[in-house]
């Protein structure tokens, strides 16, 4: 299974997982008269909308090159990383909003059905978590990562729903308002988590220095190749999935210039073969003795 296939069936788990709980926390957070567990949905919802640009990003970012962009499209990845920020901002101010509102508001007891259905979700997010940041690693994509903490942020969520309820029912008259306030608690790790997911794809943007072990990497590939003495500069530049290289290679001052470019094709084979989340690299040939 390739990068991009395996990206696409981790971004539609995450739709159909999206679409099923939120109509499961709506249902039970409107009948079992829980605002934490209503949060939880109203995050779910937005989570369906922010699984769906993932999927629109992936497959955008993942055309190939042409005239227009002749980088590929691979940037849409970390645009759509934007995006799905953008939402966890929005449903995290939202919940906070209501979650004031309904403390102000005096209101029913939460249904102690509620707490099995927030146990079973705390569950299923939290292995929804490990199982989309596991193919986010395999990929490389910066967009699957987010959707990952989406699926974590939810899974937080819920275990503050599921300790406000808790604290409601066991204290009883006067504490109603216990799972309002663990919808404000979550209201503000859901903006902690959109700081996570917004510093590394600005980073990205920016083509900020971030991947010291991509460099090892090369500089480790490299080193394997005949004719190559050592290696100077490397700068790595993320588009999507993939990552575009520039790299200055030192080689024997007293060769040909024929043999320093068939060193070059050899060194960029060598390293396309072995890191395959390489899209391109340029090199360039310094002699021994160079300053």
């Amino acid at each position: 299974m390739t990068k991009y296939q395996t990206a696409l069936k981790a971004s539609y788990f995450s739709i159909i997982g999206n679409i099923l709980l939120a109509a499961v926390k709506w249902l039970a957070g409107s009948i079992g008269n829980s605002y934490a567990l209503i949060a939880d949905a109203i995050e779910s919802t937005t989570d369906i909308f922010s699984s769906l640009l993932v999927l629109f990003g992936i497959k955008y970012s993942s055309r190939p090159a042409d005239e227009n962009h002749p980088y590929g499209h691979g940037r849409a990845e970390t645009l759509i990383t934007f995006l799905v920020a953008c939402f966890l901002i929005v449903s995290a101010t939202i919940i906070a909003h209501d979650s004031i509102e309904n403390i102000k508001m005096p209101h029913e007891m939460p249904k102690p059905f509620t707490l099995l259905v927030l146990g079973g979700i705390i569950i299923w997010k939290e292995l929804s978590y490990r199982y989309v940041m596991k193919k986010s690693k395999q990929t490389n994509s910066s967009s699957l990562k987010a959707d990952a903490w989406h699926h974590r942020s939810d899974a937080i969520t819920s275990v503050a729903a599921f300790i406000g309820i808790s604290v409601a029912l066991i204290m009883g008259k006067g504490y109603e308002a216990a799972d309002d306030w663990a919808a404000l608690f979550s209201s503000g790790f859901i903006l902690y988590n959109s700081y996570l997911i917004l510093r590394p794809a600005l980073g990205e943007i920016m083509d900020e220095h971030l991947y010291d072990d991509v460099v090892a990497e090369v500089r480790e590939v490299a080193q394997k190749v005949e004719g190559v003495v050592n290696t100077e500069k490397c700068l790595i530049r993320k588009a999507g999935m993939q990552y575009y290289i520039d790299l200055h290679a030192t080689v024997d001052a007293d060769i040909s210039v024929r043999e320093g470019h068939e060193i070059s094709h050899r060194l960029k084979d060598k390293l396309k073969a072995e890191l395959p989340n390489i899209a391109d690299i340029l090199i360039h040939i310094e002699p021994t003795g160079h300053c």
